[in-house]
């Protein structure tokens, strides 16, 4: 995909890398958003058990992540640039864990099959081929930005989870605008020192990114029926808060 050249746009994401990595991992995100994806979500907070295993594979994710950025981010501009301290999860997954596994968890709670794949990957770029992990930022963070709120809301509500408990991933305290935060993220994006070539990989991780998370939800226990009883559910609380 050819990477568009600056211009007079409005918004960052019309541009440069932002757009090639919006456009590029499209595909990607339509069918993960529109089948296993969604599915795998549903599947996830349809009992607290299926959800906790979801925190859990995002608590070893971000560990991995994190580490490699810090790893990382003192020898390679790029990742300094885009490693801002207020999209940080890890501290937020932890409390997470702690709720759901008690305070033992560190000993008893293990990576699963798919997020052992996704941990390798990012252990294995951290070390031969640090700018991908621009992707993982990417995919990851701004995506947990953008639409944390609406599922961590989803989760409360058909959990009925205690209040300020078991959802602190979801939860951007420092981050007061989350808009005109991704605006000025997408334009550091934007101003990285890269080649074609290396934004073409960057794009081409996005889109295995996905391919992790995919599998990540897939991996998450439920079926059919819980699926129905939990989009049935959500829909009776919406109903209720319209009517109210």
């Amino acid at each position: 995909m050819e990477i568009a050249t600056p211009s007079k746009a409005s918004s960052a994401r019309s541009e440069g890398l932002a757009l090639a990595l919006d456009e590029g991992t499209r595909k990607s995100h339509s069918v993960a958003e529109n089948t296993q994806f969604v599915t795998g979500f549903f599947k996830g907070i349809a009992n607290k058990k299926s959800f906790a295993q979801l925190v859990a594979s995002l608590y070893f994710v971000y560990e991995a992540m994190e580490k490699a950025f810090d790893e990382n981010e003192k020898i390679n501009p790029n990742i300094a640039a885009l490693d801002y301290q207020e999209l940080r999860r890890l501290k937020t997954l932890e409390e997470d864990m702690v709720y759901y596994f008690g305070d033992s968890w560190k000993t008893t709670v293990k990576p699963s099959k798919a997020t052992q794949k996704y941990v390798g990957r990012i252990a294995e770029i951290a070390k031969t081929e640090p700018s991908l992990l621009i992707a993982h930022m990417y995919t990851r963070y701004l995506g947990d930005l953008f639409g944390g709120q609406m599922m961590g809301g989803m989760a409360r509500s058909s959990l009925s989870l205690e209040p300020g408990f078991g959802t602190q991933f979801y939860q951007f305290d420092d981050i007061i605008d989350s808009k005109a935060f991704i605006e000025n993220w997408y334009v550091k994006l934007n101003s990285l020192d890269l080649d074609s070539k290396q934004q073409q990989a960057i794009v081409d991780e996005g889109n295995l990114v996905f391919r992790y998370n995919i599998d990540l939800f897939n991996e998450l226990e439920g079926g059919k029926r819980d699926i129905f009883n939990t989009v049935l559910g959500l829909l009776k609380v919406a109903l209720k808060k319209k009517f109210k």
